[in-house]
């Protein structure tokens, strides 16, 4: 099983970490760093854990931010060095980061220039955002440099700070309101060398298609028809979730606006089955149109929830082509097994199968939480 994500950042973690830097400064009282971190590891969570370090970091650092900045970039890990070796990086630098967030709001020019440092080693995506929210001008004015800066990590940061709905990450409701002042950034890291920033930038438009589908609907429309094949993927990736709402405008920018022209039927075997298991997909659709259609095939758990009443989730399925009278059918094996962000409930959940965005087939399994799937 593997290891919950709070043990990231572990109590030999914020030890070495004190270690690296006492050796930068002879007066920074790594024991008493570690008294105040490493006792409250075990009741926190991975974010509460990063927190307590930037809390620990605002007592032990100098009060001078330019000097404590100073401190933790002469801490950091040389570039040069292998992860893991020499110096700060990983997983302890999401609370120096979140330090430098708080201290540094009156100095953000000072502030941005040690996140370009600890980006390079972990990710300055959280710190950077209560900056954003700050100063806009400022961090914007930044940002439109560094998409030009020759560390990739740097690179990603413009694309991945900047994020509206970032997860774990502050919220830039200005963003989510308006996201126009990201746009010129995105376009020029959307054909990165980097698949890193590429990816980033696909995962911010997604963003996006949430509160302004029809902003990526005209961005599609606009880099779609001569992009490269690695823009083409970051694309798609981008789409995803209008893809799998039907989002009429995104179906049709990828040649997926009509229906299906036949016949579809939808087979859940077993009928009955336990928390843990596999439920078997078996979706036949039949053609009864003249020429091809492309198809973008999903299907729609709809999972119990405690009240009784459902939820819907939306799974990725196939992207495929039905010839003129031809039947294809498509397996899938469905894991329903716990995992942290969903709880299970006992009862029918209903799967619907949409092709192109529109249901054509559904049908219903039963789950049971416990030892038995055997129907009551």
């Amino acid at each position: 099983m593997a290891e919950p994500f709070k043990t990231f950042i572990n109590a030999d973690v914020v030890t070495r970490a004190a270690g690296h830097l006492a050796r930068h400064d002879p007066g920074f009282d790594s024991h008493a760093f570690c008294a105040a971190v490493v006792p409250q590891l075990a009741a926190l969570e991975l974010k509460a854990r990063a927190m307590c370090i930037a809390d620990a970091l605002e007592q032990y650092l100098a009060a001078d931010f330019h000097d404590a900045a100073a401190h933790l970039e002469r801490a950091l890990r040389p570039l040069e060095a292998p992860p893991g070796t020499g110096g700060l990086d990983g997983w302890f630098l999401w609370g120096a980061g979140e330090f430098v967030a708080r201290r540094g709001m009156a100095q953000p020019v000072r502030a941005l220039s040690c996140l370009r440092e600890i980006t390079q080693r972990f990710t300055a995506e959280f710190a950077i955002r209560p900056l954003i929210a700050q100063h806009p001008a400022l961090v914007f004015d930044t940002l439109r440099q560094w998409v030009h800066d020759d560390s990739e990590h740097v690179r990603r940061l413009v694309s991945e700070g900047t994020r509206p709905r970032l997860p774990w990450g502050l919220q830039l409701r200005d963003l989510i309101a308006d996201p126009s002042p990201s746009l010129p950034l995105l376009a020029a890291l959307q054909d990165d060398a980097s698949e890193y920033v590429r990816r980033s930038v696909a995962n911010h438009l997604n963003d996006i298609a949430k509160d302004h589908p029809l902003v990526v609907a005209a961005w599609l429309e606009r880099h779609l028809p001569d992009a490269t094949p690695h823009r083409r993927a970051l694309l798609r990736h981008a789409s995803r979730t209008l893809v799998k709402q039907g989002y009429p405008p995104v179906l049709a920018v990828w040649g997926r606006a009509e229906p299906l022209h036949g016949t579809a039927t939808l087979e859940l075997a077993p009928a009955h089955i336990t928390l843990g298991d596999h439920v078997g997909l078996t979706i036949t659709l039949r053609s009864q149109a003249k020429g091809p259609q492309a198809l973008t095939v999903d299907y729609v758990v709809h999972h119990v929830k405690a009240n009784g009443q459902t939820s819907a989730k939306v799974f990725k399925g196939w992207e495929t082509k039905l010839e003129a009278g031809q039947s294809l059918t498509l397996r899938k094996r469905h894991a329903v097994r716990p995992i942290t962000t969903r709880r299970y409930h006992a009862g029918a959940h209903r799967v619907v199968v949409q092709v192109n965005g529109q249901p054509v087939a559904e049908g219903v399994f039963h789950l049971t939480i416990g030892p038995s799937a055997a129907p009551q």
